[in-house]
């Protein structure tokens, strides 16, 4: 595999996090203090603008631990994380800790999944996925204190090392991606896709067979594990899936999320109103990633493409039908899908137009959706 650029790598990380803190002090002080103001604004509450909705309920977690029923929603190892480190530098700490174990570990993504991508297509294709990635209108997740770029990390890696066919390793990576995010026990199936298109190493002993079956059983380990002290503090295992209703979602047809969106569009939601414009940004995000999985079905490896196919079915089988936005929080889940953004750069190479569109659209929607958020506006 190709050396990854590291000095390119780690200016692209730099460059983005700079901009995210640009808009943030610029924004924030802009739309907070009084017009025509000389009295500054508390600058602490930087950092804490970027504190809303799952961040703050990931930092509380790490700080108090698990208080009400919904909370088993999110998984443990990012607030366990976050606790580890906070609870050496003291009770101060813990939002800018999780702000920090988040860009750290998209920086180390960043660096595994260009490899991914430079072995699909080329150092040109590796540098476009980093690239749009980055500029993505939703990258602002992975600078707050979110579980998606530690996730991102852990699945990426898990194919780096099936792709070098270190099973043990990818068992370990898929146990701790299934502690923390809930479709992380569905990395199952590309393993066992990629211990498919192995098998002819695989079968040629029925020792080395057994010794590369058995890493695949960590990845349900993780979650077994969580569904325990969920049934240890609520008495059921499948509590985290139960109280996914608190938030309107159940499980239905994969099509009627999609259905139902573009009825809130057109039929429910009135004309210009935020709830609309909210829907159409999921609804655009969801079709332009199942177009993207179409495209690149025949573009990437196997097991890439049905990672993909998963965790769109996974998302779209969970909709939240009992809100006004049932493709709810899509724009952000598809960050963890990255053969699209493969696929994204692959096409973006040789339409060279497209590039020049994602260009202008994507920093654009990405300074703006970032604003809405620290400005406690965005809820996805």
């Amino acid at each position: 595999m190709k050396r990854a650029p590291a000095r390119d790598i780690i200016l692209l990380f730099v460059t983005t996090r700079l901009i995210l803190v640009m808009v943030t002090y610029v924004a924030y002080i802009l739309l907070t203090a009084p017009k025509y103001s000389t009295a500054p604004v508390n600058t602490l509450a930087l950092l804490a603008s970027w504190n809303h909705w799952d961040a703050a309920n990931y930092v509380r977690i790490a700080q108090f631990g698990y208080q009400t029923p919904y909370d088993v929603a999110f998984f443990p190892l990012f607030p366990l994380l976050i606790a580890a480190i906070a609870h050496i530098l003291g009770n101060w700490s813990y939002l800018l800790v999780g702000t920090l174990i988040s860009n750290g570990t998209l920086l180390g993504a960043l660096f595994v999944l260009y490899q991914l991508a430079a072995d699909a297509g080329g150092d040109l294709v590796g540098r476009r996925t980093l690239l749009y990635l980055c500029i993505f209108p939703t990258a602002f997740f992975f600078f707050a204190p979110y579980n998606e770029p530690l996730f991102l990390l852990l699945s990426t890696s898990i194919f780096l090392a099936l792709r070098r066919q270190r099973w043990w390793l990818a068992g370990l990576f898929g146990f701790l991606a299934s502690l923390t995010r809930s479709p992380g026990i569905l990395l199952v199936v590309p393993f066992i896709a990629e211990l498919w298109l192995s098998r002819d190493s695989i079968t040629a002993s029925r020792q080395k067979m057994l010794l590369r079956v058995l890493p695949v059983l960590l990845i349900p380990l993780g979650t077994l594990l969580y569904a325990i002290y969920c049934w240890h503090i609520s008495g059921n295992p499948l509590d985290f899936v139960a109280v996914q209703s608190h938030w309107g979602r159940h499980t239905t047809w994969p099509w009627q999320g999609i259905f139902l969106s573009l009825a809130s569009i057109f039929w429910y939601q009135p004309f210009g109103s935020f709830s609309e414009v909210h829907n159409v940004l999921d609804l655009s995000a969801t079709i332009a990633f199942i177009t993207l999985a179409i495209l690149g079905r025949n573009k990437l490896r196997a097991s890439y493409s049905i990672w993909l196919a998963v965790l769109l079915i996974f998302i779209l089988i969970s909709p939240a039908v009992a809100t006004n936005d049932p493709l709810e929080s899509n724009q952000r889940f598809i960050l963890e899908m990255f053969p699209a953004f493969i696929t994204l750069a692959m096409i973006g190479i040789k339409h060279p137009r497209l590039h020049q569109g994602i260009m202008l659209v994507f920093p654009t929607l990405l300074a703006t959706l970032s604003i809405l958020f620290i400005m406690n506006r965005w809820i996805v």
